[in-house]
């Protein structure tokens, strides 16, 4: 679980990658192959992917993929402090929702 669980929190620095480096793309070809910050979210998914993997070897699936999620959460508190987002009571109702299902299928796997 403490694998998966530190892949989705990596993964999370790959989705703000992918949004500071969208807002640099030029509309040519070559701005995506020259964009660090692109290049970082997709580098910063791959880790998180093997960290996944490793995850993966010994728990079940049905039980580990939902905790994928848990990135859910750190990418609404990235995207407020990198690019100013507001956090609005939907979202906080949105995060209480996937805990509650990640701690209710936490529970299945007793």
């Amino acid at each position: 679980m403490a694998w998966v669980a530190t892949g989705s929190f990596i993964g999370s620095f790959g989705a703000v990658g992918l949004k500071a480096g969208a807002k640099r793309l030029g509309r040519n070809l070559k701005s995506v192959y020259t964009n660090w910050r692109l290049a970082a979210g997709v580098g910063a998914y791959l880790v998180s992917a093997v960290f996944f993997v490793f995850g993966l070897r010994r728990g079940e699936l049905s039980i580990l993929y939902p905790m994928v999620s848990l990135g859910y959460i750190w990418t609404l508190f990235w995207s407020r402090l990198f690019f100013g987002e507001p956090l609005t009571r939907t979202k906080f109702l949105a995060l209480g929702l996937i805990l509650s299902g990640i701690a209710i299928l936490g529970l299945g796997n007793q």
